[in-house]
């Protein structure tokens, strides 16, 4: 899936997100299994437990989302942070809903889902339209990271539950999460599907394709695993997304410089 957008809108106002292209989706995966391996990192590896977690990682949102949205423009270091944040969130959140609470992947992934379908439902009544690649407005803004926070908490349940649940295992469940990904892309190429509910779907399924991803990098053998180090695992994918990252921007201000 791919949008162009435009620099500006209609009133001159600059888009403070990144243009969705397919450097974009590759970085969003990255983030996805950065914020699982992360995730994990602070409340198995480190010990801190669910909750603790959640803490540290919803302040580490908090500032970065913070710092996002008091910018004048696009930024890519805080946008991406953002992201980041709203996946370490979503993990911890997502198994403290599952295993604190009990809830189950079913339960708590259908709760998730009712959550992103009612946040975008009030931002279209709120606002008239949902933004996808073009995001101003504050109002906009807000809508756009609180979606992308709930999307990302129902993304980890989903990874988890067709992984553990039905018996797949992480690497079979990310075939099955890659697979919907490429359905969604044909449908964006092949058929006339509304533009922004080809987003959403897709933005919604990295996350359990990139939990599953970084699932199967992180746990042990007995589970299906490589048992790569968590925090070693977080620290190389980091840098691989930082790389994108930085080549996606560069390739932007060669094109904008292009008469």
């Amino acid at each position: 899936m791919e949008h162009t957008g435009a620099a500006h809108d209609d009133r001159g106002a600059i888009s403070k997100v990144p243009r969705v292209t397919l450097g974009f989706w590759i970085a969003k995966i990255l983030a996805t299994t950065v914020g699982e391996t992360g995730g994990d990192a602070l409340s198995m590896t480190l010990k801190l437990g669910y909750a603790v977690s959640t803490a540290i990682f919803l302040g580490f949102f908090v500032v970065t989302v913070s710092a996002q949205v008091g910018s004048r423009r696009y930024h890519p270091v805080f946008y991406w942070a953002v992201v980041v944040a709203t996946t370490t969130v979503g993990t911890t959140t997502s198994d403290y809903f599952d295993r604190t609470l009990g809830l189950g992947y079913v339960k708590s992934s259908m709760m998730l889902l009712a959550g992103v379908v009612a946040v975008l439902t009030i931002w279209h009544f709120a606002t008239g339209a949902i933004a996808v690649d073009h995001v101003a407005r504050r109002k906009d803004e807000i809508f756009y990271w609180v979606t992308i926070l709930v999307s990302n908490t129902l993304g980890t349940a989903l990874g988890d539950f067709v992984a553990t649940t039905t018996g797949l295992g992480f690497e079979r469940g990310a075939l099955v999460f890659a697979g919907l990904l490429a359905a969604v892309a044909a449908a964006h190429y092949f058929t006339r599907a509304p533009g922004t509910v080809l987003f959403w779907a897709a933005y919604v399924l990295t996350r359990p394709l990139g939990a599953t991803l970084g699932d199967t990098l992180t746990k042990p053998h007995r589970d299906g695993g490589l048992a790569f180090s968590r925090i070693s695992s977080s620290l190389l994918i980091a840098v691989a997304m930082v790389v994108i990252v930085m080549f996606t921007s560069w390739r932007r201000r060669m094109e904008t410089a292009s008469p």
